[in-house]
């Protein structure tokens, strides 16, 4: 709709009432049978007059709408930017648009205090359970420590989860010794891989990456705890293994022997909240893998894990990937070498 279109319609009833005293008058002049033509001159003397105001009138709406128009940006972030009412209407309309403005407001931050008591709440319910948690490690050996490091990562998972929702991700971009991220995040896991005989296939890289030391050992522990939660155990006729390589230019890659991905779920994994067919299954085997009661893909996923890495990746400039054969295995890419950073 164009603007004289919208302007005509804001106008109707006045654009229709000349025409309406026009045939008025027409009637009074024709029953008392008044000469005709000095009617016509009058109404063409009246329409001359009117319309130059009516091109006036039309001017200063047009620049009125196009002013209003303009002010939408602005008043996103401070509704008080409004132009002064030109009319009681105006003033009505305002003073209705602010009240609502204020009320939305005040409902906004009430909410923002509500999830931000909540957020602190539930930050320091994870640091305080990290102190008992710590203290049955020490305590545990065999399946009940891994089971203990479980309920950690998913602690770490939750905290990890707020920072980000907050804004607190204070990333740290420095020089990291790539091999120390690695073989601590490994280290972290050597039971698992000692009692289920897997092999880890990793040889230094000698390399310097450009990142968050804290936050790329966090996403190197997510996507190590999925390799092994997905693989079997080793057994006398399949050896499976989990392999940490580094890719040129600088592409960190870790490859498990594992069940895979489902074809329909690869463009997903990275998505929050999505656990796929894998993640939703319970007491599952792939197939063509021997049963194992403890193979880890018994357990139901959370869907959290992968997003964070993902969200994770992006906030320190890196890219993630993933891909996947059933019944093969799954490769993890994380690109180093990008810096494009997106703040979420």
């Amino acid at each position: 709709m164009t603007t004289l279109s919208k302007y005509l319609q804001t106008r109707i009833l006045w654009l229709l009432l000349p025409p309406l005293w026009a045939l008025f008058l027409f009637t009074i002049f024709w029953l008392y049978a008044l000469p005709l033509p000095s009617l016509a001159y009058a109404l063409a003397v009246c329409l001359v007059f009117s319309l130059p105001w009516l091109a006036l009138d039309f001017y200063y709406w047009r620049r009125r709408h196009l002013q209003l128009q303009s002010l939408a940006p602005v008043l996103q972030v401070d509704f008080h930017q409004l132009p002064q009412p030109r009319n009681q209407i105006d003033a009505d309309w305002t003073e209705l648009f602010l009240n609502v403005c204020q009320h939305k407001q005040q409902q906004l931050e009430e909410v923002r205090q509500s999830n931000k008591q909540m957020q602190d709440y539930f930050i320091t319910w994870g640091h305080q359970i990290k102190t008992p948690i710590a203290a049955l490690r020490l305590q545990l050996q065999g399946e009940p420590l891994e089971q203990v490091q479980e309920i950690e990562q998913y602690v770490e998972m939750l905290l990890t989860y707020l920072h980000l929702e907050g804004q607190a991700s204070d990333y740290v971009i420095r020089q990291c010794n790539l091999d120390e991220i690695v073989q601590q995040a490994v280290r972290h896991f050597a039971p698992q891989f000692i009692r289920r005989r897997l092999r880890l296939n990793y040889q230094p890289f000698e390399q310097t990456v450009l990142t968050d030391q804290r936050w790329l050992l966090f996403v190197l522990e997510q996507v190590l705890s999925n390799a092994l939660k997905y693989t079997p155990d080793s057994t006398p006729s399949r050896e499976n293994s989990i392999s940490i390589t580094l890719e040129p230019p600088l592409t960190l890659c870790l490859a498990d022997t594992g069940i895979g991905i489902a074809p329909e779920d690869l463009s997903r994994i990275f998505d929050q909240g999505y656990t796929g067919i894998n993640g939703r299954a319970i007491n599952y085997a792939a197939p063509s893998l021997p049963n194992s009661p403890n193979f880890p893909g018994s357990q139901k996923a959370s869907g959290l894990g992968l997003y964070l890495c993902r969200r994770i990746c992006a906030g320190l400039g890196h890219q993630i990937s993933a891909s996947s054969v059933p019944d093969q295995g799954t490769v993890i890419k994380i690109d180093l070498s990008s810096q494009e950073r997106v703040w979420e």
